[in-house]
């Protein structure tokens, strides 16, 4: 099983969290706030998604190169870690 079933109701929950902080975020927009109260909401959004980007990467990174069952497992898992870092680093 999956590192993301078996952690799944955790992980939508965060997300479930990311979508009320974006939520926050347009409210504050529409209701005319100050830049500055947009950006610290828009920096706390960045901050969750990193963290629950951070988290998912590192249950992948054990469950699927540390722990793989065999040498194709591994370097697939790799491959894949590799894409989504110059994804996420652009």
């Amino acid at each position: 099983m999956s590192h993301t079933t078996e952690n799944k109701d955790k992980l939508v929950a965060r997300i479930r969290r990311l979508k009320g902080q974006m939520e926050a975020v347009e409210r504050a927009l529409e209701g005319g706030k100050p830049c500055g109260e947009v950006l610290q909401l828009l920096a706390s959004v960045r901050g969750a998604l990193s963290g629950l980007t951070g988290e998912v990467m590192l249950e992948h990174l054990h469950e699927h190169v540390l722990h793989a069952q065999d040498d194709e497992e591994r370097a697939r898992a790799t491959e894949e870690l590799a894409q989504v870092l110059k994804t996420y680093i652009r």
